[in-house]
């Protein structure tokens, strides 16, 4: 069995580019922090598996440290600083040599009314335009606009909003899903229906690119972020998703980049990342360490236990033919498989790691013998599956090693 048996069927007509907030969105998730020399090693593995965009915070000392680090080496993929809608800001991005910034501020009455009561919408449109045009026609910085709670802000302001950006020089305009009510069913309409706004926003603005910045709050970043991406295809040329690695973000959380990914390249046939997709789990065990973010063992993709078996019928199927068990082989994203034993594990896993460990199988009899006593183990209340230490235990008892 191949994996083009299965996947690579789809394909889309616009070009999906990966532009990574992990760096900024990502480490705003509470206890979660991030060195200068990290952030340099983790934005060039970034490079490494396809991402061509990434945004960086600029404000503290070791911010702007990492900012230079990150330009000095001079890697294949375009860096932002993120702003919010003040020229300081501006300022500081053009002082650390960034090429690129994205403005960030409310669309919704929501947050209008919330931090700015004694403000009319067009003050603070005006305001917007005047920082943009700061940074895109007096300075030259390639300029995204993200528009803060975009699925709950009235359609005619965040309309007039988007070309008025568009006119001030900003090349994007970033649909943030800021509490992640987004819904990805065509039928949705505005202003949480994620494929009406990708659609209306091309038909009724003049803004040249379109980006989707997804929270996970409902569980549907991902879902989110590839029906926008469905919805651009035919219409928009490109459009950019933005991702944090693992998900990681502010309460819930964001779109996870390596799921965009492997979704992307498998079930859409978005073949630029062909070859990139075997460093994935290194990634996730350097930002692991990078953050002191500990990675669920389930995650999908680069979780220690997305190839892990251990119930009789799995591990029988896994070992016969793994293509039963597992969606595509666990090396092309970095991953292992791994054949664990606990309560639900049968004796031909356990056989399994007897010849593992010893380099042949056992006779029936102690084959049952150990059956027996790691049932005797879980009977007794343990839960973890046991660690290789302690099944080479047992097969000390049994004068098998």
């Amino acid at each position: 069995m191949k994996l083009e048996d299965f996947y690579f069927k789809m394909r889309l007509e616009t070009d999906p580019i990966i532009d990574d907030t992990t760096l900024r969105d990502g480490i705003q998730m509470p206890g979660l922090a991030v060195s200068s020399e990290d952030t340099a090693k983790i934005v060039q593995l970034l490079a490494e598996i396809g991402v061509e965009r990434v945004e960086l915070f600029h404000y503290q000392k070791s911010d702007k440290k990492a900012a230079k680090m990150v330009h000095d080496l001079n890697l294949d993929i375009r860096v932002a600083a993120w702003c919010r809608a003040v020229k300081e800001d501006v300022d500081s991005a053009l002082q650390l040599d960034f090429n690129e910034v994205g403005i960030s501020h409310p669309v919704s009455y929501i947050h209008f009314k919330a931090k700015w009561p004694d403000k009319t919408p067009e003050q603070l449109l005006e305001r917007v335009i005047d920082v943009v045009e700061y940074a895109a026609k007096d300075h030259g910085l390639r300029t995204f606009v993200h528009g803060e709670d975009s699925t709950r802000a009235d359609w005619n302001f965040e309309k007039k909003f988007i070309n008025a950006i568009a006119e001030a020089g900003a090349e994007c305009y970033r649909i943030c899903d800021t509490v992640g009510i987004g819904l990805s069913d065509e039928r949705a309409p505005l202003p949480n229906g994620i494929p009406a706004k990708v659609r209306i926003i091309k038909k009724e603005t003049r803004i040249p690119n379109i980006e989707i910045h997804a929270h996970d709050d409902f569980g549907n970043a991902v879902e989110n972020t590839i029906a926008a991406i469905r919805a651009a295809s035919g219409v928009w040329e490109r459009i950019y998703a933005s991702t944090t690695y693992l998900g990681i973000g502010e309460r819930a959380g964001n779109a996870e980049t390596e799921k965009t990914i492997m979704n992307l390249y498998l079930q859409y046939g978005v073949k630029k990342f062909d070859g990139k997709t075997q460093r994935l789990k290194e990634l996730a065990e350097l930002i692991a360490r990078a953050t002191g973010y500990v990675v669920p063992p389930n995650k999908a993709i680069v979780g220690d236990y997305s190839f892990a078996h251990e119930s009789g019928i799995h591990t029988h199927g896994v070992l016969n033919d793994p293509w039963t068990y597992e969606p595509y082989p666990p090396e092309l994203v970095g991953n292992k498989r791994r054949i664990t034993i606990g309560k639900q594990s049968g004796k031909n896993v356990i056989r399994h790691k007897i010849v593992e460990f010893t380099g042949k199988p056992p006779d029936d009899e102690t084959l049952m013998a150990i059956v027996d006593r790691v049932r005797e183990i879980y009977e007794g209340g343990r839960k973890a599956s046991l660690r290789d230490e302690e099944f080479k235990a047992i097969l000390k008892e049994f004068k098998l090693i």
